[in-house]
């Protein structure tokens, strides 16, 4: 079953993020079992707010993603960059459907 982890996060510096994670894609680019889509929201009322949908073929590629050292560090580069911590939300796939 199909698992997107969403990341809701504050930040003041949303080019120095997506640089770390640009750069990240590419060491990890070789790795299988890491995410399949990223979706990066900007909250319209709130600006310096974020929202990222990242999917996974599978919770357990996900927790095995988690708990690489490499992403780890990645994470913790990037909670720097925040003006809060970030929040997790762990979410099962129940449906998906293309609509156009």
């Amino acid at each position: 079953m199909k698992f997107v982890q969403i990341v809701d996060f504050e930040t003041e510096r949303i080019d120095e993020m997506q640089k770390l994670v640009e750069e990240a894609d590419k060491r990890m680019a070789d790795r299988s079992g890491g995410p399949t889509h990223r979706l990066v929201l900007q909250d319209r009322n709130k600006p310096n707010r974020y929202l990222v949908a990242i999917e996974f073929d599978s919770y357990e590629d996900a927790m095995r993603n988690s708990n690489d050292p490499e992403t780890t560090k990645m994470a913790e580069h990037m909670a720097a960059l925040c003006t809060r911590p970030p929040s997790f939300t762990d979410c099962d796939v129940r449906e998906m459907t293309e609509l156009k």
